[in-house]
C-alpha cells in the first residue's frame, strides 16, 4: 500500500467530511430542507467511513499505536467529543441555541484534531497559548 496515496485519500476524506459538516450545520441551523434528505444523511457516513479506513491504514503503514503515540490518541479523543457535538448540533429537535453552540465548538475542535495532526502534538493549537 502506498502510503502517499492512502495520506492523499484520508487528507481529502478530512476536507469532504469538513465541507458536509460545514455545510450540513448552516443548513440546520437556518432550517433548510435539504439537510434531511436521503443524499444529506447518507453521503456523510460514506466519507466517514473512507476517512476511518484511510486512517486505519495510515496507522498501520507507519506501525502507530495510540498508547504510545499521545497525538493519536488526542486525534481519537477528538473525534469522540467532534462526533458528539456533531450529534447536537444537526439534531433538528435541539434548541437553536444549542445547535450553534455545539457546531461552533464542533468545528472549533475538527480545527484542533487537524493541528494534532499537523504538529504531532497533542496540545494541537493549543500548545501557542
Amino acid at each position: 500500500m502506498d502510503p502517499t496515496l492512502v495520506r492523499i485519500v484520508h487528507q481529502t476524506a478530512v476536507t469532504l467530511s469538513f465541507l458536509g459538516f460545514f455545510a450540513r450545520g448552516i443548513g440546520a441551523v437556518t432550517g433548510a430542507d435539504w439537510v434531511q434528505s436521503r443524499a444529506a444523511r447518507t453521503v456523510p457516513h460514506v466519507v466517514d467511513t473512507i476517512l476511518l479506513l484511510s486512517a486505519i491504514a495510515l496507522a498501520w503503514i507507519y506501525r502507530l499505536d495510540p498508547t504510545t503515540a499521545p497525538w493519536l490518541m488526542a486525534k481519537i479523543v477528538g473525534l469522540f467529543v467532534y462526533v458528539g457535538l456533531g450529534f447536537l448540533a444537526l439534531k433538528p429537535n435541539r434548541p437553536r441555541g444549542v445547535r450553534i453552540a455545539a457546531w461552533l465548538g464542533a468545528l472549533a475542535v475538527f480545527g484542533w484534531i487537524v493541528s494534532v495532526a499537523v504538529t504531532k502534538d497533542p496540545r494541537g493549537f493549543l500548545a501557542l497559548l
